[in-house]
C-alpha cells in the first residue's frame, strides 16, 4: 500500500508551482560588508581613545611635576585638581545613573555587606589618589606607563585561589602562576632602580613606597569578579554565597553608596596634600588663558576619550568581537603610549645633538641641565615642544648614558606589561554571547579613567577555563508559536506556514548542535466549521489551510527525489475530535509539530482575544504548570519543583503571530536573544512592514516606518515600548503568568469601556498590563517580520477605527496610573510619561491643528484674512463630523474618501506654494520655511540611517498631501464609530448580485437528532440501490489513487453566515444519500475524503486533557449567548459612551480653534513679531507676525521630534551591534542528501556560538518533562480501528 501511494498519480503532470523560501529581503551580504567595516571602526575607536585617555593624563602627572615648566610651580595644584577630576567623573556618572534607577523597591543591604564593600572601595580610591595624586607626578614617564600594569597582582593572587578552588584541569594556572612572578619582579627591578640610585634621598624612597603601596591597593578592585563568579560556587561558606548575593539584590544602593565614598577619598586626599606640598589653591581664580586652555584640553580629552572607550569597549564585546576589537587594543594601547611619549623624547635629543654640529660631545644628562631644565619659561614656542621637554625632565634623574639605567627601567616595564597580559589571557577564550548584558560582561559599572585598559580588562568576567571544552551553561528555552487566524486567503496562509517549516528547517528537532531552544507551533483557526444538513463541518478557510499545509510539506520535503518517485508524499498525520471542534497535528520533516485547532463557535467563544487566552491557560496553564502538579503528586520536593517551575515559567516564550505573518528563522532569534539576555523584558517586538501594493498601502508603508523609525524606537530608549503588536512579538510565560496579567486578560467584556479597551486592541491592552506589573517591553529593529496591510480605503478606515479609541484607552489608563507604574517599572520614569502626555494631547488636538494648517494654506493661496480662512477652513470637517451621526458607515468612509482627494489637491497646491514663496522672497528663514526644511532633513537623516527601507521616502510625498485625510476625517470617523465594536476587516463579501442568506438558527440537539434519523431512514430505503455502485465507486478511488475532491453541497461561507441545507423529497436520490453518508460521518471522515495525498488517522484526546478542555470552556470559553436585550443595552451604553467621549473630544478641539481665532482676530496686540531675514542674515525691512498658541505648540512638537531623532540614532547603534552579533553565529544551510537551501549566511563558531551551548543547568527539568511528554505521545497513538 505504501508502495503505491509513492507512485506518481498523474505522470505527465511534473512541473511545481513552488512559492519562494528563502530570506531575500534581508541583504545579509550588505551586512557581512557592514560588519567588517564595523568592527575596523570599533577597533580603532578603542584603540584610539584608549591612547587619548592614558596619554592625557599623562600629560596631566607630567604637568604636575615640580620641574617640569609648561604649568609654573605656582600652577600645579590645577593639575592635581584634573588629576582629581579624572578619578572622580566615572564616580560622578555612576553615582547619577544609580540616583536614577533608585526607587522604593531598591533593597538595603546588610551592615556587613556595606561594610565590607565600603572597606574594599576606600583602599582603591585611596590607593588610587595617593598613586596618581601623591606618588607618580615625582617618577619617570616609562614607569608612570607601565605602573598600571602592576595593579594585576591581587588579581593574579585571586585567580590562583579561584581556580585551585575549582578542582578541574585549568587551562590558565601555568599563565597565572608566571604572571604573578612577573609582576614581582617588575616591583623589584622598579625600588631597585629608585632606591639605589640615590640610598640617601628619603623623599625619593617615600614617593617609591607610596607608589608601590597605592598601586597594590588599586589591584584590590577587582575583587568582586572572583568572590562572585568562582570563589562563592565553589567554596562551602554560607558567608560568602550571602554576601554574594547581597551584593547583586542591593547592587544600586552599593553603588551609590561606594562613589560617594570614592569622590569624599579623593577630595580628601587632595586636599590634604596641596598644603603639605607647600601649594595654594587660591590661583584658580589667576590661571592665564594660555595655560588655561591647555589644561582645559588635555582633561577635556582625557574625560572624553575614557567614556568613548568605555562604550566602545562593551559595544566590541556584545559584537562578540573580543579579541579583536576589545582585548588586543586595550593591549597595544600601553605600547603605543609608550611610544608616543618616549619617542619624541628621543627625537628631540638626536636633533639637538645634531644641531651642534660636533661641536661638543653632550649626553643626556648635559641635555637635561641644558635644554631641559635650562630653557625659557614662556609659552612663546610651541605648545608640544614644552610638552616634550617637560616628559624628558622625568628622565633626567637617570643617567641614561648607562646601559645598566636602561636596562633596568626597560626591564620592570616589560615584566609588568608581560605580567599584565599572562593575568589576563584566560580572556582570549572567555565565552561571550550575542548582546550579553553589561553587568554579566563588566562585574562593575565603575571604570576608572586613570588607567582605562587595566579596569576594562580586569573588571571584565571571570571565568575558569578548564582544559576540556566546556562552554558556558545556557539554559534551553522553550518557543510556541501561537497563530490565530479567520478569514485569510490562501496566499496569506502560504506565508505563514512556510515561515513555520523554514524555522523548522531552520532548527531540527533532533540536532545536536542547535540545541538552544525547541519549539512548537500552534494555529488557533477561529470559526472553522458551518452547518452542513445537520452535521458541522470544516468551512473553506479551514480546507484551504489542510490544502496549504499538505503543498507546503511537499515542497520542504521534496529534497532526494527519484525520478519516478511521487515527490510531495505527506506521511499519515493525525485527527482529533475535541471538545472546542477539531485538531490537525502534523509532524514537520525536521521533527518539530505544528498542531491546527480548529474552533466551533457553537462550542467556545470566538475571536481573536478568546484565541489567545484560549492557548495561554492551554500551553502555561495545562502543558507547563501540570507537568510539576503531577510530580508533586509523585512526592517530589515542594521547594525545589517551585524554583524548577519557575525556571521553567521563566524561559518559557510565546510568539504571537498573525495567520499572514511572514517572518524568517533570524528575525525570532533575535527576539529569543533579548528576552533570553534581559530577565526583566516581558515581551518584545520586531519591525512589522506592511506588505501589498497600490496607494493605501504605500501611504502605510511610509506611516509604518516612520512609527518604527522616531516613535517605536524613542519609547525602547527612553522608556517601554506600549503596544508589541499581536502579528509579531514575543511574550515571556513568566510575565503573562504574573498577577493581574493572564487572569485580568481573560476578564469578560461587561461594560461599554471593556468593549473598546479590551476588544479593540487587545495587544495594546496585554502590555498595558505588563507594564503594569513592572515588565519591561522592548523593540528590535533587527527583527523583521511581513504582513498584509488593508488595500482599500474603506478597510484601512475599519482598521484604524478599532485602533484609534483602543490606544487612547490604554494610553489613557497608564496615564492615570503613572505614580504606580513608576514605581513598579524601573524603564518608565514620569519624564517618560510626560512625554506620552504631550503625545496624547497632540493626538486630541489633531483635528484642531489640520484645521490650522489648512487655514494657513488658504490664507496663502487665496491672499485672505487669516481669521476668515480659519472659518472656511472648520466648515467641511464640521459638516462631515455632522454626518457621521446621521449616516451609515459606509457612506461615511464614501464622503471621506472624496474629502480625502480635495485635502490631498489641496496640500499638493500648499506645496508648490511654499516653496514658490521660497523661492520668490529669497529667504528660507521664515518660520514655517524653518520648520519644513528642519522636518525634511531629520526625515531625510533618518531614512538614511536605515539604507535598506530608504525608497520609502518616495511615499513620503503621498503621505504628506493625505495627512488631513489621516489625522482629520480618520479621527472624525474613528470616534464617531467608537461604539462599533465589530472587527470591520476580513469580512467575507458575497457575490456580486447575490442575495444576502438568512440568518442561521442553531439546531437544538433533539433538531439535529430528528435531521439525522430522517436522513437514516431516506438511506434505509435506497440502500439496496446504491450498496453495489457505492462499492464500485470506492474501488475505483482505491485503485485510482486520486486526490479529486468531492462536489460541495453548502455554499460558500459569507461572513461567517452560512444557510442550512434542507433535501427535499425530490433531491433524496441515491448519489446525494451516498454523500449524506459521508456529512452523517462527521467533519473528520469529510476531511480524510478529500486530501488522499496526505492520510489523516483518526485518534482521540486523553481523558485529563478533555476534562481540562470542558472546564476552561465552562470557566472562560463558554460560548456567550445571544441575548438580544442585554445586546440592546450594550449598544445604548457604547454609543452614550461615543457621545460622552465625543463632546469632550471636540470641545477640545473647538476651544482651540476658538482661541486660536482670537488671537487671530487681536493679531497686532498678541502676535510675536520678529523680523524677516534674507539669505544673507541681513534684515529686509519686513516683520513676521507669530500667535503665540501656535508657536508653542510647534516648538513642542519640534523638541519631540528632536527627542525622538537623538533616540534612533542610539537605537541604530544598538541594532547595528545585533546585526553585527549575529551574523556568521549562526548555521547558513543545513545540508541533505543530494541538495542544500540556504537560509541565513554565516557559518557556525564552534566554541562561542549561543547555539553551541550546553545546557546542563535544566537537564534533569528536561528530562522529566521529556518523560511527562512521551507518556503523553503514547496516549495519543491509538490506532483509528479502535474507536
Amino acid at each position: 500500500m505504501e508502495e503505491q501511494r509513492d507512485l506518481p498519480k498523474r505522470p505527465w503532470d511534473i512541473c511545481q508551482d513552488v512559492p519562494i523560501i528563502e530570506d531575500e529581503q534581508t541583504p545579509w551580504k550588505m551586512i557581512k560588508l557592514l560588519k567588517i567595516i564595523s568592527l575596523f571602526a570599533v577597533a580603532v575607536i578603542v584603540f584610539g581613545s584608549a591612547l587619548c585617555s592614558k596619554t592625557s593624563f599623562l600629560l596631566l602627572i607630567t604637568l604636575s611635576n615640580e620641574g617640569t615648566k609648561t604649568l609654573p610651580p605656582e600652577q600645579k595644584p590645577v593639575a592635581l585638581l584634573c588629576i582629581g577630576c579624572s578619578l572622580i567623573a566615572s564616580s560622578v556618572f555612576l553615582f547619577l545613573k544609580s540616583i536614577w534607577k533608585y526607587d522604593e523597591t531598591s533593597k538595603l543591604p546588610r551592615k556587613t555587606t556595606s561594610a565590607l564593600v565600603l572597606f574594599f572601595e576606600f583602599l582603591v580610591s585611596a590607593g588610587a589618589s595617593i598613586l596618581t595624586i601623591v606618588a607618580m607626578p615625582h617618577l619617570d614617564i616609562v614607569t608612570n606607563v607601565t605602573i598600571f600594569n602592576g595593579v594585576a597582582v591581587i588579581s593574579a593572587i585571586l585567580q590562583l585561589v579561584a581556580q585551585c578552588s575549582a578542582k578541574q584541569r585549568n587551562r590558565f594556572l601555568m599563565p597565572c602562576i608566571f604572571g604573578f612572578i612577573f609582576i614581582l619582579i617588575g616591583y623589584v627591578l622598579f625600588l631597585l632602580l629608585y632606591i639605589t640610585k640615590n640610598p640617601s634621598d628619603i623623599k625619593m624612597a617615600i614617593w617609591v613606597g607610596l607608589a608601590v603601596g597605592g598601586s597594590i591597593l588599586v589591584s584590590f578592585n577587582s575583587w568582586e569578579s572572583y568572590l562572585k563568579k568562582t570563589i562563592s560556587d565553589n567554596s562551602s561558606f554560607t558567608f560568602l554565597k550571602n554576601l554574594c548575593s547581597d551584593i547583586e539584590e542591593c547592587q544600586n544602593i552599593l553603588y551609590i553608596l561606594s562613589s560617594l565614598l570614592r569622590i569624599v577619598v579623593t577630595a580628601c586626599v587632595i586636599g590634604a596634600y596641596v598644603p603639605l606640598a607647600k601649594m595654594d589653591w587660591s590661583i584658580l581664580t589667576s590661571i592665564p588663558s594660555r595655560e588655561t586652555k591647555i589644561i582645559a584640553i588635555i582633561i577635556g580629552v582625557q574625560l572624553i576619550s575614557s567614556t568613548l572607550c568605555h562604550w566602545f569597549a562593551l559595544a566590541a564585546c556584545k559584537m562578540r568581537a573580543l579579541r579583536r576589537c576589545f582585548i588586543l587594543p586595550l593591549y597595544l594601547a600601553s605600547l603605543a603610549v609608550m611610544a608616543l611619549l618616549v619617542i619624541p623624547v628621543i627625537v628631540y635629543y638626536q636633533d639637538y645633538r645634531t644641531s651642534l654640529n660636533g661641536t661638543a660631545n653632550i649626553n643626556f644628562t648635559d641635555y637635561c641641565k641644558v635644554a631641559v631644565d635650562g630653557r625659557n619659561q614662556s609659552l612663546n614656542d610651541s605648545v608640544f615642544q614644552h610638552l616634550v621637554l617637560d616628559v624628558t625632565h622625568t628622565l633626567c634623574f637617570l643617567d641614561m648614558s648607562k646601559i645598566a639605567d636602561i636596562c633596568i627601567l626597560t626591564g620592570s616595564a616589560v615584566f609588568w606589561w608581560i605580567g599584565f597580559v599572562l593575568v589576563t589571557l584566560y580572556l582570549w577564550k572567555l565565552n561571550v554571547h550575542r548582546i550579553e548584558r553589561t553587568q554579566d560582561l563588566l562585574i562593575r559599572r565603575l571604570y576608572e579613567g586613570a588607567f582605562i585598559e587595566q579596569s576594562l580588562l580586569l573588571n571584565t568576567r571571570f571565568d575558569i577555563q578548564t582544559k576540556e571544552r566546556i562552554q558556558k551553561d545556557v539554559e534551553q528555552v522553550k518557543v510556541y508559536l501561537c497563530a490565530t487566524m479567520w478569514h485569510e486567503t490562501y496566499e496569506e496562509m502560504m506565508s505563514i506556514i512556510i515561515s513555520i517549516f523554514r524555522l523548522d528547517e531552520y532548527r531540527p528537532k533532533e540536532d545536536p548542535k542547535s540545541n538552544d531552544f525547541t519549539f512548537k507551533a500552534h494555529i488557533y483557526f477561529d470559526d472553522a466549521f458551518e452547518a452542513v444538513g445537520g452535521s458541522r463541518h470544516l468551512n473553506k478557510y479551514a480546507k484551504d489551510l489542510v490544502k496549504v499545509i499538505k503543498e507546503v510539506f511537499g515542497i520542504f520535503k521534496n529534497i532526494d527525489q527519484k525520478l519516478f518517485k511521487k515527490q510531495q508524499q505527506v506521511p499519515d498525520q493525525k485527527i482529533i475530535q475535541t471538545p472546542y471542534g477539531g485538531r490537525l497535528i502534523v509532524n514537520m520533516p525536521q521533527g518539530n509539530k505544528i498542531v491546527v485547532h480548529f474552533k466551533d463557535k457553537e462550542l467556545i467563544r470566538h475571536k481573536k482575544r478568546w484565541s489567545q487566552i484560549m492557548y495561554l491557560y492551554y500551553l502555561l496553564g495545562w502543558k507547563l504548570t501540570r507537568k510539576f502538579y503531577t510530580r508533586w503528586q509523585q512526592g517530589e520536593d515542594e521547594q525545589k519543583l517551585k524554583e524548577q517551575a519557575q525556571k521553567k515559567k521563566h524561559n518559557t516564550y510565546i510568539l504571537a503571530l498573525d495567520g499572514d505573518t511572514d517572518f524568517q528563522p533570524a528575525s525570532v532569534m533575535l527576539l529569543i536573544d533579548r528576552l533570553r539576555i534581559y530577565p526583566h523584558v516581558g515581551a518584545a517586538c520586531g519591525r512589522i512592514h506592511p506588505t501589498g501594493s497600490g496607494p493605501v498601502v504605500w501611504f502605510q508603508k511610509f506611516e509604518y516606518a516612520v512609527s518604527h523609525w522616531l516613535q517605536k524606537t524613542a519609547e525602547h530608549v527612553i522608556g517601554c515600548v506600549l503596544c508589541s503588536p499581536g502579528c509579531f512579538s514575543l511574550f515571556r510565560a513568566e510575565a503573562l503568568m504574573d498577577d493581574n496579567v493572564m487572569k485580568t486578560y481573560s476578564t469578560e467584556s461587561k461594560e461599554a469601556s471593556h468593549y473598546i479597551q479590551y476588544d479593540q486592541g487587545e495587544d495594546r491592552w496585554l502590555c498595558t498590563l505588563l507594564l503594569k506589573q513592572g515588565w519591561k517591553v522592548e523593540y528590535n529593529a533587527a527583527s523583521d517580520a511581513y504582513t498584509n496591510a488593508p488595500m482599500d480605503f474603506k478597510e484601512l478606515y475599519n482598521q484604524r477605527r478599532r485602533w484609534g479609541p483602543s490606544t487612547m484607552a490604554n494610553v489613557v489608563d497608564l496615564l492615570g496610573s503613572t505614580k504606580i507604574i513608576t514605581k513598579r517599572n524601573q524603564s518608565i520614569s514620569k519624564a517618560f510619561m510626560f512625554y506620552q502626555l504631550f503625545g496624547m494631547i497632540s493626538s486630541i488636538m489633531g483635528p484642531s491643528t489640520i484645521c490650522l494648517l489648512v487655514s494657513g494654506s488658504l490664507t496663502f493661496i487665496l491672499n485672505i484674512n487669516s481669521a476668515a480662512a480659519l472659518v472656511i477652513s472648520v466648515i467641511p470637517p464640521a459638516i462631515y463630523l455632522g454626518l457621521c451621526f446621521k449616516l451609515k458607515s459606509d457612506t461615511q468612509i464614501t464622503i471621506a474618501a472624496i474629502l480625502s482627494v480635495c485635502y490631498a489637491f489641496l496640500m499638493l497646491t500648499v506645496a508648490i506654494s511654499i516653496i514658490g514663496s521660497m523661492l520668490k522672497e529669497k529667504t528660507i528663514l521664515t518660520p514655517s520655511s524653518i520648520f519644513i526644511i528642519f522636518m525634511a532633513i531629520i526625515y531625510l537623516i533618518t531614512a538614511a540611517m536605515h539604507p535598506q527601507e530608504f525608497n520609502l521616502v518616495f511615499y513620503g510625498f503621498l503621505y504628506i498631501i493625505c495627512i488631513p485625510s489621516a489625522y482629520l476625517l480618520l479621527t472624525i470617523y474613528s470616534m464617531v464609530n467608537m461604539n462599533n465594536v465589530s472587527w470591520g476587516t476580513r469580512e467575507t463579501k458575497p457575490a456580486a448580485g447575490a442575495a444576502p442568506p438568512p440568518a442561521l438558527t442553531p439546531q437544538t440537539r433533539a433538531q439535529k437528532a430528528k435531521s439525522i434519523c430522517q436522513w437514516f431512514i431516506s438511506w434505509v430505503k435506497c440502500c439496496k440501490k446504491s450498496s453495489q455502485r457505492f462499492q464500485g465507486e470506492q474501488l475505483s478511488r482505491s485503485q485510482d489513487n486520486t486526490a479529486q475532491e468531492p462536489e460541495q453541497l453548502e455554499p460558500e461561507a459569507q461572513n461567517t453566515i452560512v444557510e442550512d441545507i434542507t433535501i427535499t423529497e425530490e433531491e433524496q436520490g441515491c448519489d446525494l444519500i451516498i454523500f449524506a453518508i459521508l456529512l452523517l460521518a462527521g467533519w473528520i471522515e469529510m476531511l480524510q475524503s478529500l486530501y488522499s495525498d496526505m492520510k489523516l488517522q483518526e485518534d482521540s484526546l486523553d481523558q485529563e486533557e478533555k476534562e481540562f478542555w470542558e472546564e476552561l470552556i465552562n470557566e472562560y470559553l463558554e460560548p456567550l449567548p445571544d441575548d438580544k436585550e442585554k445586546q440592546k443595552k450594550m449598544d445604548n451604553e457604547l454609543r452614550e459612551l461615543r457621545n460622552k467621549i465625543n463632546f469632550s473630544f471636540f470641545i477640545l478641539n473647538a476651544f482651540w480653534l476658538v482661541a486660536t481665532f482670537i488671537f487671530q482676530i487681536f493679531n497686532s496686540t498678541f502676535a510675536i513679531c520678529i523680523p524677516k531675514l534674507n539669505l544673507q542674515l541681513q534684515e529686509t525691512g519686513d516683520i513676521i507676525q507669530i500667535e503665540p498658541i501656535a508657536f508653542m505648540f510647534i516648538l513642542g512638537f519640534a523638541v519631540t521630534v528632536v527627542i525622538q531623532f537623538l533616540a534612533m540614532l542610539y537605537h541604530r547603534i544598538q541594532t547595528l551591534i545585533d546585526y553585527v552579533a549575529f551574523v556568521d553565529t549562526e548555521p547558513k544551510e543545513r545540508k541533505k542528501t543530494g541538495s542544500q537551501k540556504s537560509y541565513l549566511p554565516g557559518k557556525r563558531d564552534e566554541f562561542s556560538s549561543n547555539a553551541d551551548s550546553s545546557y546542563r543547568s535544566m537537564e534533569d527539568l528536561e528530562t522529566n518533562d521529556r518523560d511527562i511528554e512521551s507518556q503523553e505521545d503514547l496516549m495519543n497513538q491509538r490506532d483509528c480501528s479502535a474507536l
